[in-house]
């Protein structure tokens, strides 16, 4: 089947309505487009489940803040609609901001701040209420059975399941695992800032978050192994480190100490233009791969 794109809600609605008449299971894996394999990853994901896949592209101009990359931000639909027509992808959802945004637009949605307020939320206020806000649009434009998204931003993932529960969206949501390069760097749109030498530096991150999780996960305490991790990062040539923390893997709750159930290593630091993120599971007992 060769993609469709369409553009209005409208279009996406009739489209996902003859599907639903044909019995089919519908995914949606919405991006911001520049799209690259880790995103096609996540569409093969979602084939595992599902008849038809959406994917949606739209740079959402609500969760960048005033001094961040939205003008910036790499828009390559053509290039992103032929990857996806060679990935066997249905439909691409590409809709204006005023589509999205029309004029008298008044809406807000927004997650409790023990979730929002850590990590990327402390570093890029407002940042998960824009999230919030698009991602429950795009979920009610398509209403698709399930719905996937990158665990790479396992902060989001966490919310995106926070308020689909909260606010009885019948859709399921789905984490799949973080698409890396040969070398470790976890695949991203950023990653293309990257000069030459920043993309022989950019591995330093999930170099140490393996470290830092090997040692954590045999009961090594935390505290001086997240600052030889901040020196071994900013050595490396990183500028500023936004976070290099322990989390508990389903509140999110900072973990003191050491690791005693399921956990996760978060990072963010900026590398040239670029700030980069990532994590890794941290298990009691279990050497990461």
């Amino acid at each position: 089947m060769t993609l469709k794109t369409v553009h209005s809600v409208a279009e996406l609605r009739a489209i996902v309505a003859n599907w639903r008449a044909e019995g089919l299971r519908i995914a949606l894996v919405p991006t911001m487009g520049a799209l690259h394999f880790g995103h096609i990853s996540l569409t093969e994901y979602a084939r595992q489940t599902a008849d038809r896949v959406i994917v949606s592209i739209f740079v959402n101009p609500t969760q960048f803040g005033p001094d961040e990359d939205f003008g910036a931000y790499p828009r390559t639909l053509p290039d992103d609609q032929k990857i996806l027509d060679g990935a066997g992808v249905e439909l691409c959802f590409a809709p204006s901001v005023t589509e999205m945004y029309p004029d008298g637009f008044a809406t807000k949605v927004s997650v409790d701040g023990s979730m929002t307020d850590v990590l990327c939320g402390a570093a890029r206020p407002g940042h998960f209420d824009g999230v919030a806000q698009v991602v429950t649009k795009l979920l009610l434009q398509a209403l698709p059975d399930c719905a996937v998204f990158g665990q790479k931003d396992y902060q989001q993932l966490m919310v995106i399941r926070r308020f689909a529960a909260d606010l009885n969206i019948p859709v399921n949501i789905i984490g799949a695992p973080i698409l890396r390069e040969d070398d470790g760097l976890a695949m991203s749109s950023r990653n293309r800032y990257l000069t030459a030498d920043e993309r022989k530096a950019a591995p330093t991150l999930n170099r140490v978050l393996t470290e830092i999780t090997n040692a954590a996960a045999q009961g090594a305490d935390i505290d001086p192994l997240l600052d030889a991790g901040r020196k071994e990062i900013i050595t490396a040539g990183f500028g500023p480190v936004d976070y290099l923390e322990v989390r508990d893997e389903n509140t999110l709750e900072l973990v003191a100490k050491q690791v005693i159930k399921p956990s996760r290593i978060f990072v963010a630091a900026r590398l040239g233009k670029a700030r980069l993120i990532d994590n890794r599971a941290i298990e009691p007992g279990k050497i990461a791969g």
